[in-house]
Order: structure tokens, then sequence, then C-alpha cells
């Protein structure tokens, strides 16, 4: 049978791809089901958790924010939206802009679900060490910058 990777590079690199997805899968499901409870997706959670540290934002820009399509945004907060969890406001500089506030509600909700949100991704990461968490974010950033940025 013919080898697909033929390279040692190829062979670590997709080993080590398989792994890290694995790791990303496995903390994000168990993150996930814990939103759930809380009746979040981890779009809507993400959408909450930009509005409450960054302000109201146009739907693009939370669409690049939490790293999903503009139309999955789209849905995230016309369902958040018919919760009363989130509002579309107009802009009045611009009527043509139309950003994406919290509510009240959706303002209490994300503070209550947040702290226990940032307990379980510690209490997830806690099988490493603080060098280790420091590591990992530093590779993790390299990664999202692509070959292109790490020359």
């Amino acid at each position: 049978m013919r080898r697909l990777v033929t390279s040692d590079r190829e062979r670590l690199a997709m080993n080590a791809w398989v792994k890290l997805a694995r790791a990303a899968g496995s903390v994000g499901n168990r993150l996930a089901r814990r939103l759930a409870a809380a009746d979040l997706t981890e779009s809507q959670f993400g959408v909450l958790d930009a509005l409450l540290h960054l302000g109201p934002m146009h739907q693009c820009d939370l669409a690049r924010k939490i790293l999903r399509t503009t139309g999955n945004v789209t849905l995230v907060v016309d369902n958040l939206e018919k919760r009363g969890l989130v509002r579309r406001e107009r802009r009045e500089d611009d009527r043509r802009f139309i950003q994406v506030a919290l509510t009240p509600a959706g303002d209490a909700l994300i503070r209550e679900v947040f702290p226990r949100h940032a307990d379980a991704v510690a209490t997830e990461l806690e099988v490493l060490s603080g060098e280790e968490l420091r590591q990992l974010t530093y590779l993790c950033r390299r990664l999202a910058a692509g070959p292109e940025q790490n020359d």
C-alpha cells in the first residue's frame, strides 16, 4: 500500500494536527454541555460575551470576533433577540448601520454565566501548568497568524 504522507515532517504535522483538533473538540464539547445548561450555544455565548466586553457592534464585526460566518451570526442574533437578550439598533449618525446591543436581560444573563464559564475553562485547562498555558497561548497565536506571518 502506498503511503499518503511521505515525509517525517508531514507525518509529524498530521499527528500534531489530529491531537490539536481532538483536544479542542473534547474540551469544547465538555464546555458546550455546561453552556447548554444555561440554554446557550457556544455561538450565543460568544455574541453575548463580545457585547459585554466590547460594547454594541455591527453583526459583521461580531462574526469576525467570534470566528463565525455572517449568516450564522444573523441566525444567532435572531434567536437571542427572540429571547429578549439582544436588540438591533440603528445608529443615529447613519441610519443604514445597524448594531447589536445587549438588553438588560442579556447583560444580566452573561454576567451570571460568564464567571461560571471562565471557571469551567480554568478547570478544563488545569492539567497544564502556568508555563504550559503560556506556551500553549503563544503557539496558538502563531498558528492563528499562519505561515506567512511567521517567516
